[in-house]
């Protein structure tokens, strides 16, 4: 599926309070911010714009009557989105008798912006270089297992690889009580709930307003906590998101939940790696063992489940199992291990980053480098086609 933009597309903003969150909804698009009387003139553009936003808020009913009527006169009519906490129905009215106009209540979120504008007006298909982008999933075989703290530092080891020439993207797909914004100090843009109602319109653009920027160099997509978004978020949605990062970025890091979702599957047969964490206890390495059994038995793909063993402690008193005990119980081999070193883990949360910005020197660092180097030597699942 193409990936789409505003990239160019020419948006009239009539208000002041409008520019902001018009910047951010309408990423790349050549944007105008106006007074009611711009309607009425001529068009810097050249022509008329495809799209104008009015906040119904920045003046009078009757003033905004006469330049909607102006612009119903245009040689070609824009779409128009009217914005505002007060809407008269004389306004509205006149808003409707327009060919394409839709109205947006305040308060609303810039991806609300973007999608009403993304229904109304027909945006151009953005450039594209293809790219072998790999998808790596991380989930937990347990809760607390340190699921998401694995899925931000190999983010953040995959952009230090990456440096400038390439994009690293962290999807939290813990819709309903995500930790990966709070470990990291990061807003959690990602509305995947409301646009679930059109997931068709989930493209760069979007993408781009769901994304925030996160310490150590890669974005972020995350939601804010929401006990009923499991169940407000279609499978379609999802994998219109992924399939989206996918075309945008170079990795993407998936921090998936453990229990099943409706979507869980395909989100695990279309990555190029597998990753499940598990701590060194029994009751751990038997889930992880059976977590392992149940994704090769039920997905397709090549990727194969790579355990991890996370908090990997020396044997003062000798209860914890060795990593060839560990291997015995899982009936397979591990990807590899990650020292425990709570100290800088908790103090990265606490500060808010990635451990590799605040204890660049933890063992946690090194081991999890060490894991992604291996995983980065193995062909992609483009390059093993490419090879087939």
């Amino acid at each position: 599926m193409s990936i789409t933009s505003f990239q160019g597309r020419r948006v009239l903003a009539i208000g002041e309070g409008l520019t902001v969150i018009a910047r951010e909804a309408l990423a790349g698009a050549l944007l105008e911010m106006a007074g009611p009387e711009r309607l009425q003139g001529r068009w810097t553009f050249g022509d008329t714009p495809d799209l104008v936003v009015i906040d119904a808020d920045c003046s009078t009913p009757d003033v905004l009557v006469t330049a909607i009527d102006a612009l119903s006169r245009a040689p070609t009519t824009p779409a128009v989105i009217l914005t505002g906490t007060r809407l008269p129905a004389g306004l509205v009215r006149a808003l409707l008798r327009l060919p394409k106009s839709d109205v947006l209540e305040a308060p609303f979120a810039a991806v609300d912006l973007a999608l009403t504008a993304a229904a109304l007006i027909t945006v151009e298909p953005a450039a594209q270089t293809p790219s072998a982008s790999r998808c790596w999933t991380v989930m937990g075989a347990v809760g607390g297992a340190g699921a998401t703290t694995i899925a931000i530092e190999v983010a953040c080891a995959l952009a230090e690889r990456a440096r400038r020439d390439k994009r690293v993207a962290l999807v939290d797909l813990n819709l309903a009580d995500g930790q990966a914004s709070a470990y990291l100090g990061a807003t959690s843009n990602m509305l995947l709930s409301r646009a679930s109602a059109a997931p068709d319109r989930i493209d760069a653009a979007l993408l781009d307003v769901f994304s925030a920027a996160a310490p150590g160099g890669f974005d972020l997509l995350a939601s804010a906590r929401d006990p009923h978004a499991f169940e407000q978020t279609s499978a379609e949605a999802v994998i219109r998101l992924l399939d989206v990062a996918c075309q945008v970025y170079d990795y993407v890091v998936v921090d998936a939940p453990r229990h099943r979702q409706s979507w869980s599957l395909d989100v695990l047969s279309g990555s190029d790696e597998i990753i499940i964490v598990s701590e060194l206890t029994v009751p751990a390495l038997l889930a992880a063992r059976s977590l392992a059994t149940e994704i090769e038995s039920e997905i397709s793909g090549d990727a194969v489940p790579r355990v991890v063993l996370n908090r990997l402690a020396k044997r003062v008193f000798g209860p914890a199992p060795s990593i060839q005990e560990a291997e015995k119980a899982l009936q397979r081999k591990t990807e590899g291990a990650v020292t425990s070193d709570w100290e800088a883990a908790a103090a990265s949360i606490n500060l808010g980053g990635p451990i590799s910005q605040h204890r660049p020197k933890s063992r946690i660092v090194k081991d999890i480098s060490d894991i992604v180097e291996r995983m980065l030597a193995k062909p992609s699942r483009e390059e093993k086609s490419r090879a087939a």
